[in-house]
């Protein structure tokens, strides 16, 4: 629900704060990215979090521009600095809002847990809805399957239909993978 809320700052789609964070309690935002990290920590950030392949060209722009207060100024910097197929702000927001919400790091903490808390035949069913999120559990499901400790049970990703992603645009990038727990 916070992806439609302009005053949580996720989407690039209405005026709102740079801010990003899933817990508003917790202290890091996108403005402090934004207008404070290096340019060339903010083109690695975006590089490597949201596979951007102009990220350079995007953080010297950004660098150059600071400082921004809102999200639809910041999305107006990638439309300038590089030509697309999607929004051209997709990337840099996806790559800031995992740096500010630590969801790699959150999700590698998850899959190293997850198998702990299950009894041999209980599932473990991923939803992921980028490529750096659905690596990072089609390998944990390898390691699990390798290591003797569960087998996979969708060989391959599972994606939505035509049908769904008419229904719900959202869907379109989900990805889904499911794995089983064969012993402790």
């Amino acid at each position: 629900m916070q992806l439609n809320d302009a005053s949580r700052g996720f989407s690039f789609m209405w005026p709102g704060p740079l801010d990003m964070r899933m817990d508003p309690s917790t202290l890091r935002t996108a403005d402090e990215i934004v207008n404070h990290l290096s340019e060339r920590d903010l083109a690695d950030l975006i590089y490597k979090l949201g596979e951007e392949r102009h990220s350079r060209r995007i953080a010297r722009a950004i660098v150059k521009g600071r400082p921004y207060r809102t999200t639809t100024e910041l999305a107006q910097v990638p439309s300038r600095a590089a030509l697309y197929h999607l929004h051209p702000a997709t990337r840099t927001f996806l790559a800031l809002r995992l740096a500010v919400n630590e969801e790699l790091e959150n999700l590698r903490a998850f899959l190293a847990a997850a198998l702990g808390v299950l009894q041999p035949g209980g599932r473990v069913i991923m939803l992921s809805y980028h490529s750096l999120e659905d690596r990072l559990v089609k390998q944990a499901f390898q390691a699990w399957q390798h290591e003797g400790r569960a087998r996979i049970i969708t060989r391959k990703v599972v994606r939505p239909s035509a049908e769904e992603v008419q229904a719900n645009p959202r869907a379109r990038s989900a990805r889904l993978r499911v794995a089983e727990k064969i012993r402790n």
